[in-house]
């Protein structure tokens, strides 16, 4: 009996072994394909990086494109490189990342691939500061250094920058300046491409701008009733992400609560929160569906104010326009919400 099991153990090991060697060969045979076209071989870091990368290079054949993490795999700053990412890494003439903290892999990459050209997407782009959870923001000036207890801190910069039209547009334009740099031959077209993805943004900045002016007469309505916080709308977050939301549609964050899968809300917390509702007569919540609709749900039967959900751009389909599309339906339910 023992003797049969650990026959067993044996072969599972050997077929392990076996079937990771013809894996790691045909992944190294496409590689070496690669290099043999002469194209630039460009990795993105996660998804909004390359939904950015794919509409700069278009239907450009001098670029290899692949994303180093799954589309559904979300933000990244837990994730762990694994040998075949190593791989990957290293065939690689251009390594595109976020910045701002959120690859929190990076110093690994670069020890294991000292030459990896690495270009931060966020490089000059003003980030917001990092909130979270449980954070007041008006109780702490900019100058300060933060310092939050929790269980997931990876900077003190909020690294969700694609969130804001304005930045990421800039973000697109990083991306599309570091792509001509290491193909100048076809350095026009990917400016042409970028240009064109740009065009597409500020339009949805455009329609962002028409709801932050209705936002902004309704709080200026507000003021001329006496109410004394109503220089803007007051508004509560569970996902640091929608600090950028908020800034972009002048809206003031007067608490946030920063759900993930990890994270439990205490009887405490939610009664700091129902507090923060009714101090600072917040009728809006902006929330992510898959962490914060338990939630949303528990606030919405304990007071008047409505909880809306919108997409991080975290995860979504490998097309082009997939992060316009998404952008669209987050403007949509803004539009909807009883400000």
């Amino acid at each position: 009996m023992k003797r049969n099991k650990y026959l067993f153990v044996f072969c599972m090991l050997l077929a392990i072994t076996l079937a990771g060697g013809i894996f790691t060969r045909i992944y190294m045979s496409l590689e070496e394909q690669a290099a043999e076209d002469g194209k630039l071989r460009v990795v993105t870091s996660f998804y909004p990086i390359y939904i950015a990368a794919v509409n700069i290079v278009g239907d450009s054949d001098g670029v290899w494109l692949e994303n180093l993490s799954e589309p559904q795999t979300g933000c990244l700053h837990d994730y762990q490189l694994t040998p075949q990412d190593m791989i990957l890494l290293s065939k690689a003439d251009l390594f595109l990342v976020n910045g701002g903290g959120i690859e929190g892999f990076l110093t690994e990459a670069g020890e294991n691939c000292p030459a990896l050209k690495v270009k931060e997407a966020t490089e000059g782009v003003e980030l917001l500061e990092e909130y979270g959870s449980g954070f007041h923001p008006e109780e702490h000036s900019a100058q300060e250094e933060i310092h939050i207890q929790e269980d997931h801190i990876h900077g003190t910069e909020n690294a969700h920058g694609w969130m804001d039209t304005g930045r990421y547009l800039q973000m697109v334009r990083n991306m599309a300046d570091a792509i001509s740099q290491m193909d100048q031959e076809h350095a026009r077209l990917y400016q042409e491409h970028a240009d064109s993805y740009c065009a597409k943004i500020t339009g949805l900045t455009e329609r962002i701008t028409g709801l932050r002016q209705k936002l902004e007469g309704k709080a200026a309505g507000g003021a001329e009733k006496g109410n004394p916080s109503s220089e803007s709308l007051n508004v509560i977050i569970f996902h640091e992400a929608f600090a950028y939301v908020a800034e972009e549609l002048g809206l003031n964050v007067v608490y946030c609560l920063n759900l993930d899968e990890e994270r439990q809300v205490s009887a405490g917390e939610l009664a700091d929160l129902l507090e923060e509702i009714q101090e600072h007569q917040v009728s809006v919540i902006l929330a992510e569906e898959q962490y914060g609709r338990k939630l949303g749900e528990t606030v919405e039967s304990e007071t008047d104010c409505q909880v809306y959900y919108l997409d991080t751009l975290v995860r979504g389909r490998y097309e082009k326009d997939s992060y316009l599309e998404a952008m669209e339906k987050n403007i949509e339910v803004l539009e909807q919400a009883d400000w």
